[in-house]
């Protein structure tokens, strides 16, 4: 197993894997150069290997926008943001080293990650360094995961293997507006939220990254995932995962009630 977030200088990308041996495979990295690194370095080796499972972890915004519509499993995706088509093209280079129907060969797990946050990646992280911000509009709602909760899903995706394409989400059960999640942060916290901006004003000092963030309103239901995988969360609403999260907060120093204009932490 090579896991590695952040290679040492001079270290080649995956080296060092037998991926012909492999039987399962979690991939979790983004396309590089509008393809995806992986398969660039591996997908012969895998396709020719011992290949039994492979996870892919991609991301929601394969569905671009849905005016806050719920979106299921079974959504056709209609990416609209370049590195949303750039993760359905590797969605689908993955899900090709599928073998036809009837061979006992690779099943593939296409995982849609939405928001990831967890400890060190939180709306109260955001908010203790003075880079939180309570944006003011009205219906802007998406979906979330605690990082915790991705692991128990890969694990259990791994436990219990499909035949053929599977696509799975990986969200949890409560979408919310933005300021909700700034607001429980700050309930948390016991510190005074940060002042209402108008999404306009807000707008001014945000990247063209942050700013493509808030082009699109989506639910996902993992109704379906939780089911085949026969898990619940155990973070079932940002509530629940920061409030886990907040006493990992207490007693650090610097906490500050200051608010800055820095953009979103943990989209995805």
């Amino acid at each position: 197993m090579l896991v590695s977030r952040t290679p040492q200088p001079g270290m080649a990308a995956f080296a060092g894997i037998d991926a012909a041996s492999a039987e399962a495979v979690v991939a979790t990295a983004p396309p590089d150069g509008g393809a995806d690194p992986v398969l660039a370095a591996h997908g012969p080796a895998i396709a020719r290997g011992r290949l039994r499972h492979a996870i892919y972890l991609s991301t929601t915004g394969v569905y671009g926008d849905c005016a806050g519509a719920w979106v299921d499993e079974a959504t056709a995706p209609r990416p609209m943001q370049p590195r949303s088509v750039l993760r359905l093209a590797a969605e689908r280079a993955w899900a090709a080293l599928a073998p036809p129907e009837g061979a006992p060969q690779a099943g593939i797990d296409l995982c849609r990650v939405s928001a990831i946050y967890g400890p060190g990646r939180s709306a109260l992280d955001e908010l203790r360094a003075g880079r939180g911000r309570r944006i003011d509009k009205p219906g802007h709602v998406f979906s979330r995961i605690h990082r915790d909760d991705i692991a128990r899903a890969v694990l259990a995706a791994l436990a219990h293997p499909p035949a053929g394409v599977r696509v799975l989400h990986l969200a949890d059960d409560e979408p919310a507006e933005p300021r909700a999640v700034t607001e429980e942060a700050a309930r948390l916290l016991a510190i005074a939220p940060p002042p209402l901006l108008s999404f306009a004003e807000a707008a001014r000092a945000m990247s063209p990254l942050a700013l493509s963030f808030w082009r699109e309103r989506r639910r996902i239901s993992a109704a379906a995932t939780k089911a085949v995988l026969r898990i619940g969360w155990r973070y079932p609403t940002y509530r629940d995962g920061l409030a886990a999260i907040a006493p990992e907060q207490a007693g650090r120093p610097g906490e500050t009630a200051v608010m800055g204009q820095a953009g979103p932490a943990f989209q995805r």
